[in-house]
């Protein structure tokens, strides 16, 4: 008989083991993975997706406070305020202990492209777009601000969208390895990528396309002596 519960106990605990490498494994990719709108709710699935309907916007995204290893391939890094985000399909992330986690970025935080997927308002008068639960207005010169929902917001209604094509899954590196071929300072180096985000963002097709500003940052880095990887 003690035999016999010493075996039950070890499967059960190995039962239990696998159970939880599998959801380890699982809930990452879970979080990224685009899903359709079905009519059912898959918010009381552990670390899933929450729809934003919001003025008919439709798009899944990860809830606030989710964590993931590494952010998408391409996202864009932002510094603002004496901290770094990154920035991909309007979602934002916050590295925090080598990890990174889904917030709600700080209102005056400039992106330079607009995510593929957003809503456009006409709120007093004044181009406002929206995706995720946040508000973008245009800076010129420098992209998208993030603003407070402004005054008149919950009665507008939107006056086109983007297509809302969602966001790859996460693979590759957080951000591309930027190495200085004629052995630029690092003060001289994030200089110089902010100086090509800013360019980057003004090319034809940038605001609505990020690999156009994908191509555009790396061209202008290309010609300021560094190599993109």
């Amino acid at each position: 008989m003690r035999k016999s519960n010493r075996r039950l106990r070890s499967r059960v605990a190995l039962l239990m083991l696998v159970m939880g490498v599998l959801a380890y494994t699982w809930l990452p990719a879970l979080a990224q993975e685009p899903r359709r709108h079905d009519g059912r709710d898959h918010d009381h699935l552990a670390g899933g997706l929450q729809l934003d309907q919001r003025y008919h916007h439709d798009h899944y995204y990860p809830p606030r406070g989710y964590v993931v290893a590494s952010v998408p391939s391409g996202s864009i890094s932002v510094a603002f305020g004496g901290s770094q985000y990154f920035f991909h399909g309007g979602v934002w992330f916050r590295p925090v202990s080598g990890r990174f986690v889904v917030i709600t970025p700080p209102i005056g935080v400039v992106v330079p492209v607009l995510p593929p997927a957003y809503v456009t308002l006409s709120i007093g008068g004044l181009p406002y777009y929206y995706a995720n639960g946040v508000y973008y207005a245009a800076t010129p010169g420098q992209g998208y601000t993030v603003v407070s929902p402004p005054p008149g917001a919950d009665s507008a209604q939107p006056t086109s969208a983007a297509p809302t094509t969602p966001p790859p899954a996460p693979s590759g590196p957080v951000a591309p390895i930027i190495y200085p071929r004629n052995g630029q300072s690092s003060a001289q180096t994030e200089a110089d990528r902010q100086a090509c985000y800013s360019w980057a963002s003004a090319q034809p097709g940038a605001a609505a396309d990020e690999s156009v500003f994908e191509r555009a940052v790396t061209a202008c880095m290309d010609g300021r002596g560094y190599t993109l990887r």
